[in-house]
């Protein structure tokens, strides 16, 4: 049983959209690649430390189907964001024009306003809009567009953006793409070979389950000569150990956004624990997702407010409850059922570790709540 190879603690954790649960050979793995050569040799570490790094971003080519040169390790998606924004001539234009969604995550807004010109317009999909219809992208992905923001899930609503389409949209009117996966990578497949967005976003923490502090950006071969990093570092050179002042030659892969010294722990971390769903494989994850979905689509079904059909669900379904949501909230709580809530409801995310019986009890002790209310 794959549950056995995650460190879980006693209740139901269904809170994968959050934090992922860590696989238990995570501190073994740790202090055989980053401890191990700190602490046995009286030389310096970095020549054991950077190949451990190389790990991540080799993990992240076989998950996302994509050259791992083409990878770059970032602390977060809004730094990844910036970066990206700050080094393309075109983003940094005159009247630049990007399109949005008002259901992004926040940071990505706030990325997008102080690392766009001042001059630059951003434009807001309308909260009231269904993401998951193709046909509302084209209304708003019109010529004179020089960039597109897709989040291929969406936290709050549980809503997943056709995304292989709106990026086919935005080729048809010469317009950059960005797609974050934060909420998405591990558990909805993705592959990027197909996909020829032109920069993608990501994280570990959630469905991946490797812990904060572990992000990454992708670049598009036919992108990387153009970008040009304002944010770098002795790690952003085509050689970092040349050590000229005088000299600075961009890395001609995306590690020309690496910067400064990097950390390394967090990618050591990440990199074992994606090495395992690469391997698994997101195919397997979102079977097994969607599986645990249907259970609760069959039993809750009117309370469901995210989208049921496979190809516009996240891996997260949300449930509203009305007057009685706080009661549900608190019945799930003292049973040690972890969910959380957001605007549009409770949120639950089975991940693979998760069991039939585990959904079983989340489902139960709702019923019960719902029949006890009042």
């Amino acid at each position: 049983m794959l549950k056995n190879d995650f460190c879980m603690a006693d209740g139901c954790y269904l809170l994968n959209h959050s934090v992922g649960r860590p696989l238990k050979n995570t501190q073994q793995y740790l202090a055989q690649h980053y401890f191990l050569p700190w602490e046995s040799s009286n030389k310096e570490p970095w020549q054991q430390w950077l190949p451990a790094v190389e790990q991540f971003t080799t993990a992240l080519g076989k998950l996302f189907n994509a050259p791992s040169s083409q990878f770059c390790p970032q602390v977060n998606l809004s730094s990844g964001l910036t970066k990206l924004l700050m080094s393309h001539p075109r983003l940094q234009q005159k009247n630049c024009k990007v399109l949005m969604a008002q259901s992004d995550f926040p940071s990505m807004g706030f990325a997008m306003q102080k690392a766009l010109p001042e001059c630059a317009q951003i434009m807001f999909i309308p909260e009231h809009e269904n993401l998951t219809d193709i046909s509302v992208w084209q209304r708003y992905i019109t010529a004179g567009i020089d960039l597109v923001f897709i989040s291929h899930v969406y936290s709050n609503t549980g809503v997943q953006a056709p995304v292989n389409d709106i990026v086919a949209i935005s080729k048809l009117t010469n317009s950059l793409s960005i797609v974050d996966v934060a909420q998405s990578a591990g558990v909805i497949p993705l592959d990027l070979s197909i996909l020829d967005a032109d920069f993608m976003i990501g994280s570990s923490v959630k469905w991946l389950c490797g812990g904060p502090g572990a992000a990454y950006l992708w670049v598009n071969k036919n992108q990387i000569e153009y970008c040009e990093p304002k944010d770098v570092g002795w790690f952003s050179h085509q050689n970092p150990f040349e050590f000229d002042i005088n000299h600075f030659e961009y890395n001609a892969s995306a590690l020309k956004f690496w910067g400064g010294t990097p950390s390394v722990a967090p990618y050591i971390i990440a990199a074992n624990s994606i090495a395992y769903f690469a391997e698994l494989t997101a195919h397997k994850v979102r079977d097994h997702n969607l599986a645990m979905l249907t259970l609760i689509h069959e039993q809750l079904g009117k309370y469901v407010a995210s989208p049921m059909s496979s190809d516009k669900c996240s891996g997260t379904v949300i449930l509203f409850f009305n007057k009685q949501q706080d009661h549900v909230l608190t019945e799930l709580n003292k049973a040690k059922v972890s969910v959380d809530a957001r605007k549009f409801g409770i949120r639950v995310s089975p991940h693979i570790y998760n069991t039939q019986e585990d959904v079983a009890q989340f489902i139960s002790i709702v019923k019960r709540a719902l029949k006890g209310f009042g």
